[in-house]
């Protein structure tokens, strides 16, 4: 038999949604690590989350890949996961973008990877 999921799953999904807002100071610091694992392996970043005009704004790393011929991107947020956790996620997706848990970046790093070379280079899949 699995876990036992909570009966108000209404208020969990409150829960995640109030730890990742007050918890930026942490989505940030998790991004950093993120961003430097991404550009050792050649991919360009823009840190969204460090701009002065979007104080309120959900923190988003943007990752770059250029070739001669295209350049593909993907924007990576870190939020809240249930059991205290942190997670990065394909922010365009919401929670159904789950990559890896924050405390893995190398991990995290394999799959930015994989998930830009797929957009790279579609007919290699």
């Amino acid at each position: 038999m699995g876990t036992l999921r909570p009966l108000n799953v209404r208020a969990e999904r409150w829960v995640l949604r109030w730890r990742t807002w007050s918890g930026r100071g942490t989505a940030i610091l998790y991004l950093d690590l993120l961003a430097e694992a991404v550009v050792s392996k050649g991919y360009r970043c823009i840190k969204v989350y460090q701009a002065d005009e979007f104080p309120t704004r959900p923190p988003l790393l943007w990752v770059f890949a250029f070739s001669p011929d295209k350049h593909v991107k993907i924007a990576v947020s870190a939020r809240a996961t249930s059991g205290g956790a942190w997670g990065y996620f394909e922010a365009g997706r919401g929670r159904r973008g789950y990559l890896s848990l924050c405390g893995d970046v190398e991990h995290a790093t394999e799959q930015v990877d994989a998930l830009l070379r797929h957009r790279m280079f579609p007919a290699t899949w």
